[in-house]
């Protein structure tokens, strides 16, 4: 979190602790400062006040996205399309609502829900696509902004294109681009994370446009226009508002210092002995990176950086549990064995960046002959 963001998130502790659904005057105050940090949320968004609503995390904002077009929708049909790189919270909410929507004897049918593939770089196959939201009964298709995993960015105003032509909302996942990338524009419902521009954990944002036709299950709330039934906590609000504020101000430069530093750990890791470095290396998020070793452990690897004082990611980016296998370079066709995963943090939040990527470099061929070492490999 921002250091700007987190004195806000204590200041706001105390001033919007009440209920803002109440009258009275500490109420009153809370509605005030939550309805001033949605407004700045919106503006950055390039949408309305009321399209906006908190949700607890970015998975549950795009799984309630997705659930609220599929309600919609469901006069027409029940099908659901998604590329294979999607988040976990997408690929198996789509999964479970075609498995309980059909009788026991087909309930491994994947008829009603429609995985739409992917190149070697992890881009989204538009003809793929398009043939998927062209099938009879599909109610919804989701494309992520860009994949958190290997940085790749999708293709969203021809998605969205396609989509439109067969009167297909699409649904878009921005939790990976938002505050490091210009807001998306190409979407009929669109989720983020605050954590993503440096607000707290615990804050999702789900955007609904006047235009979408989009509707919760279950009985109506009056919660966030309706759109959960679980209140938010001010304080988060206000935290995720002004790390907005603060990254956006810097966007420009914060995204030409991540690409500088992205493309030095690039050349670096790539001459490395038996690796796959993965993902657009071009149109892509500046602050993401990817790659896979063979004879490694990825488990091992992370464990042995930790210890050399840095936390870096192994598996799947976007699983619940990260030491499972990516379904994102599975569904890429690349090599899943011994990944790890870089994201950069914001500059404010880390002063000394530079210098621990210089001393990450120079530690890096040491760190995988140890654990290659340790597996018997090192001869190999």
């Amino acid at each position: 979190m921002l250091p700007a963001a987190r004195a806000t998130l204590l200041e706001a502790l105390d001033a919007g602790w009440a209920d803002p659904r109440r009258l009275y005057a500490e109420g009153r105050a809370a509605r005030a400062l939550l309805d001033q940090a949605r407004e700045v949320l919106a503006n950055g968004l390039g949408v309305r006040p009321a399209e906006v609503s908190f949700l607890p995390s970015g998975p549950a904002a795009v799984r309630t996205g997705l659930e609220g077009l599929r309600y919609a929708g469901r006069r027409r049909g029940a099908r659901i399309a998604a590329t294979a790189v999607e988040h976990s919270s997408i690929l198996t909410t789509g999964r479970y609502h075609a498995a309980s929507t059909q009788s026991p004897a087909a309930a491994r049918d994947a008829s009603l829900f429609a995985e739409v593939p992917v190149d070697r770089l992890g881009r989204v196959d538009l003809s793929a696509l398009e043939q998927a939201v062209a099938v009879e009964g599909t109610v919804l298709a989701a494309v992520q902004s860009a994949n958190g995993e290997v940085g790749t960015r999708q293709p969203l105003d021809r998605a969205h294109e396609l989509c439109r032509a067969r009167d297909v909302p699409l649904l878009v996942d921005a939790m990976a681009s938002l505050g490091r990338e210009p807001a998306p524009e190409h979407f009929d419902v669109m989720g983020g994370d605050a954590r993503s521009w440096g607000g707290p954990g615990g804050l999702g944002v789900l955007v609904v446009p006047e235009r979408t036709r989009w509707r919760r299950p279950g009985p109506v709330s009056e919660l966030e226009h309706g759109r959960t039934d679980i209140e938010p906590m001010v304080a988060l609000a206000l935290a995720a508002a002004e790390a907005w504020r603060q990254t956006e101000a810097d966007r420009v430069g914060q995204s030409a210092s991540s690409w500088a530093i992205i493309r030095r750990l690039r050349a670096a890791v790539s001459d490395l002995p038996d690796v796959d470095v993965v993902g657009d290396p071009d149109d892509r998020l500046p602050h993401v990176l990817t790659f896979s070793l063979l004879y490694v452990d990825g488990e091992a690897l992370v464990v042995e950086l930790d210890r050399r004082g840095y936390a870096l990611g192994s598996g799947s980016a976007c699983t619940s549990s990260t030491l499972e296998p990516s379904h994102v370079l599975a569904a890429m066709g690349v090599l899943t064995h011994g990944n790890v995963r870089i994201t950069l943090p914001l500059d404010p939040s880390a002063p000394t960046l530079d210098a621990d990527v210089s001393r990450f470099i120079s530690e890096l061929p040491e760190a995988v002959a140890t654990v290659r070492a340790q597996l018997g490999a090192s001869n190999l």
